[in-house]
């Protein structure tokens, strides 16, 4: 792990109306760390993710990437950003009318990443290492949920991001292939020394990928820390959160 910051979030705000979802909010993402972003439904953790590769733009504050300020950057000037800060789709979002092969590879053809061939090694790359291998010319309708998770990561890490943002990367999974996709997104960090940052509710999967937690509370992170020191935080919010998610130490 890096203990510089990667992405850092200075004084974030953000309302929908009358609705405050982000208030003030910090936070620096380390380089080489997966952070886990935690709190209540409803606390904003899809929101803020949004921000950090600028789907979403906030109202005050900012989000630096490598120190540069990204919020301040015009569409077009985002592009490369995104290329280095890649976000798989929670429900995999893979086009139906293309194989898996040409579903990995989309994103390569559009920006014109190297050439034919090495496009093609690739995917085959990309399969194996997401255990897809031999998939290349099957469709998505063909595919398990778990397998499309699987494709649509392989899809998302081929330009080479250097940040993974992983929202609610389980859900809809049985705890199996639940636990199966937390694997790969620990191997995937230490393979290619990614940073990574997942929101999620899967609590056991939260313990297993996380080397630190932050706890987002009333718009702002009220807490961040190792699994251990969260569970051993004597502030209420966070206790009450953190005993009755049942998270064990490790």
């Amino acid at each position: 792990m890096n203990e510089a910051a990667k992405i850092s979030c200075r004084g974030l705000r953000k309302s929908f109306g009358s609705l405050t979802v982000l208030d003030g909010l910090d936070l620096d993402v380390l380089g080489g760390e997966t952070l886990v972003i935690l709190g209540r439904s409803g606390s904003g953790k899809s929101v803020l993710i949004k921000h950090l590769n600028v789907l979403l733009r906030p109202d005050a504050g900012s989000v630096m990437f490598e120190g540069r300020d990204v919020t301040a950057l015009r569409e077009h000037q985002l592009v490369d950003v995104r290329l280095k800060v890649a976000m798989p789709f929670q429900a995999g979002a893979l086009f139906d009318s293309l194989t898996i092969e040409e579903n990995i590879a989309f994103p390569m053809n559009q920006h014109k990443v190297g050439t034919v061939a090495e496009r093609r090694d690739r995917v085959t790359e990309l399969l194996e290492t997401v255990g897809l291998a031999g998939t290349h010319k099957r469709m998505p309708s063909e595919l398990s949920g778990g397998m499309r998770k699987r494709a649509a990561l392989a899809r998302s890490l081929a330009v080479k991001p250097e940040v993974m943002l992983y929202d609610e990367p389980t859900t809809g999974l049985d705890p199996v292939t639940g636990h199966q996709i937390n694997e790969l997104i620990r191997s995937l960090q230490e393979q290619f020394g990614l940073t990574s940052i997942v929101v999620t509710h899967d609590l056991a999967g939260a313990t297993f990928v996380a080397d630190r937690m932050a706890f987002l509370y009333h718009g702002v992170i009220r807490k961040i820390g190792s699994v251990s020191e969260m569970c051993a935080e004597s502030d209420p919010a966070v206790h009450e959160f953190f005993s009755l998610g049942n998270f064990r130490q490790p």
